[in-house]
């Protein structure tokens, strides 16, 4: 069995390769670049909602108080009427990257220990292709399948929590690739 802590170098360097692959993906590649789009009347609607004092926090519109007052006619027809959707307000300010970026990072190590967690059982000396098999999967699952759930609940299309997705699996084949190569040896 391969204690966590000897694996340490492919914790570290697959979350570096990771991060250098998203930075490439998101900043030097076309991808995602249609994965926003500006609202119509960005100004009026950003000028009411500063009128409002809206503070940073995720809101649903529209909004019943409880489970109760969702079946409500009143409920029932603003829907209909619509817009239906989700917000996320973060603080106001110059978009700074720089904590995203450290976040993301963060995460990436943390995905990576979990993968280091999950492939204990393989020896030293194991194979590449059991290693990458098993690190890559476990890597797959902890980038990829986290954004399904902004499709299925929050309405986001389909279309981008794909790209999501393959993004995630080029996480997972690099941070497999990674734990394969530096698997350590047998004893």
């Amino acid at each position: 069995m391969v204690h966590v802590t000897e694996l340490w170098l492919p914790i570290l360097l697959s979350a570096v390769f990771v991060f250098i692959a998203s930075s490439i993906i998101h900043m030097a590649l076309p991808i995602h670049k249609g994965d926003f789009k500006k609202m119509p009347g960005e100004d009026k609607i950003l000028a009411e909602m500063r009128a409002q004092g809206l503070q940073p926090g995720t809101y649903m519109f529209p909004c019943a108080e409880n489970m109760k007052d969702m079946c409500t006619s009143p409920m029932i027809e603003k829907c209909k009427l619509g817009p239906v959707g989700f917000l996320t307000v973060t603080p106001s300010g110059v978009p700074g990257m720089g904590k995203n970026l450290v976040q993301w990072f963060l995460f990436s190590i943390l995905v990576s220990v979990l993968v280091a967690l999950a492939a204990q059982g393989l020896g030293p000396g194991a194979a590449f292709k059991p290693v990458f098999h098993l690190t890559g999967l476990a890597a797959v699952l902890g980038y990829a399948m986290g954004v399904f759930p902004e499709s299925i609940w929050k309405g986001q299309k389909w279309g981008i929590t794909i790209k999501f997705v393959c993004d995630g699996v080029i996480y997972g084949v690099i941070t497999g690739a990674t734990f394969a190569w530096l698997w350590p040896a047998a004893a």
